[in-house]
């Protein structure tokens, strides 16, 4: 599921979108944000789908070999230990992922199944597929482990699939990591005794209306917060702030003045990585100076009103 982080992540940039853009439709934009929400659930199913689509190839190669007019003892005789592999049978005859593969028309791989192919010749010769394939003990851990080594080791490293995937929507190259390590957690959880089911998109309705909130509130009173952060950066023209730092800084105002149950300084850390990820170097030691300066006063002159820990 998505976490807040990457939430604020999505925010900000369609914060900073809407400025570069210079649009005014506030509807239109939050639309477009819940939209790139979505689709990076589409990404997560795309890539356990993607496995499963592995998995079929290697075992519509088995039977094609076998039916060889001169066929080798191996091929009519095969070690079918990867396409027998308990987690991606799993996998396959999940009725949740099928569900949402089919109600949202996620084809992907039937029209661009050379990344299939692409991926099941990277595995086959790799050792990862080799020390698997030799290994006697048959259990689910065993599996598990493989389809979690195969995940991290070829499909997340791969540079044509992630090329592709920002052929296909550009938002998804800041998802891809988040995306991969959901996946990770995922298939690491998943037990022999239970079929596999979906996670949330979002871990509950209160981060589902963090979403809209903070970006709402961001744009509506972002000119308000313009004379404080000026009044924190005497010896700096707005105009030398890099936008991404303000927009950060704006975002965090934000939650400082409406957010009463986030605590400040999980949001000055929070804006902190951010900037760290998402700007210049100097970014980070810059709005901490900022974010805590405005806490602080927020907080003596009771704008900041925090519930519990957040006034610590």
């Amino acid at each position: 599921m998505i976490n807040r982080r990457h939430i604020r992540v999505k925010v900000m940039q369609s914060v900073y979108a809407m400025q570069q853009s210079h649009s005014d439709d506030l509807v239109k934009e939050e639309k477009f944000l819940k939209h790139s929400i979505q689709k990076m659930y589409d990404l997560y199913v795309l890539n356990l789908q993607l496995l499963v689509e592995v998995q079929k190839l290697a075992r519509k190669r088995i039977e094609l070999s076998k039916k060889k007019i001169l066929a080798t003892k191996e091929e009519l005789n095969p070690n079918t230990k990867f396409i027998d592999n308990k987690l991606l049978n799993s996998l396959n005859e999940s009725v949740s992922l099928e569900g949402y593969v089919e109600l949202n028309k996620l084809n992907y791989w039937d029209l661009d199944d050379e990344y299939v192919k692409i991926l099941l010749d990277e595995l086959q010769k790799s050792d990862i597929y080799k020390k698997y394939m030799d290994t006697v003990e048959d259990s689910y851990n065993v599996d598990r482990a493989f389809v979690i080594d195969f995940f991290r080791e070829i499909v997340a490293p791969n540079e044509k699939l992630a090329d592709y995937f920002e052929d296909k929507m550009i938002s998804w190259v800041d998802d891809i990591p988040f995306v991969n390590t959901w996946i990770l957690k995922s298939l690491n959880k998943q037990k022999a005794s239970k079929p596999f089911i979906l996670g949330s998109l979002y871990k509950d309705n209160d981060d589902k209306t963090f979403v809209s909130d903070l970006f709402t509130k961001t744009v509506l009173h972002q000119h308000k917060y313009e004379e404080d952060i000026k009044e924190k950066t005497p010896n700096w023209e707005a105009d030398r702030i890099a936008d991404i730092d303000m927009i950060i800084i704006k975002m965090a105002i934000t939650e400082f003045l409406h957010f009463p149950s986030i605590p400040s300084r999980v949001t000055i850390n929070e804006y902190i990585e951010l900037a760290k990820d998402y700007s210049t170097n100097k970014s980070g030691y810059f709005i901490n100076g900022v974010l805590d300066k405005l806490a602080k006063d927020y907080l003596s002159s009771n704008k900041m009103v925090k519930i519990g820990r957040g006034l610590l």
